[in-house]
C-alpha cells in the first residue's frame, strides 16, 4: 500500500513539476504573442499621430514665418517715416501751389 501511496505523491509532483516548467518555458512566447498584438493594434494610430503631428508642426512653421515676415514688414514701416513725412510735406506743398494757382487764375477773370 505505501508503494502506491508513494507513486501517486511522485505522480502529482512530476506532473506538478512538469507543469510549471512547461508555463515557464512558454511564458516569453506569450509575453511576445501579447506585444505583437498590442503593436499590431496601436501602431496604426501611432503612426496616424506621428502624421498629424507633421502636419501640425508645418502649419505651425508656415504661420510662424508668415508672423516673422509681417513683424519686419512693420518695423519696415516704422524706418520709413521719414519718407512719409518727406511725401506730406511734398503733397502740402503741392496742394499749397495748386490753391495759389487757382486763385491767380480767378483774379485774371
Amino acid at each position: 500500500m505505501e508503494e502506491a501511496e508513494m507513486q501517486i505523491k511522485g505522480k502529482k509532483v512530476t506532473d506538478k513539476f512538469t507543469e510549471s516548467v512547461y508555463v515557464l518555458a512558454n511564458e516569453p512566447s506569450v509575453a511576445l504573442y501579447r506585444l505583437q498584438g498590442h503593436r499590431r493594434g496601436s501602431l496604426p494610430e501611432l503612426a496616424q499621430h506621428k502624421a498629424d503631428m507633421q502636419r501640425w508642426e508645418e502649419q505651425s512653421q508656415g504661420a510662424i514665418y508668415t508672423v516673422e515676415y509681417a513683424c519686419s514688414a512693420v518695423k519696415s514701416l516704422v524706418h520709413s517715416s521719414v519718407y512719409f513725412r518727406s511725401v506730406e510735406g511734398l503733397l502740402k506743398q503741392a496742394i499749397s501751389i495748386r490753391d495759389h494757382m487757382n486763385t491767380a487764375t480767378q483774379g485774371h477773370r
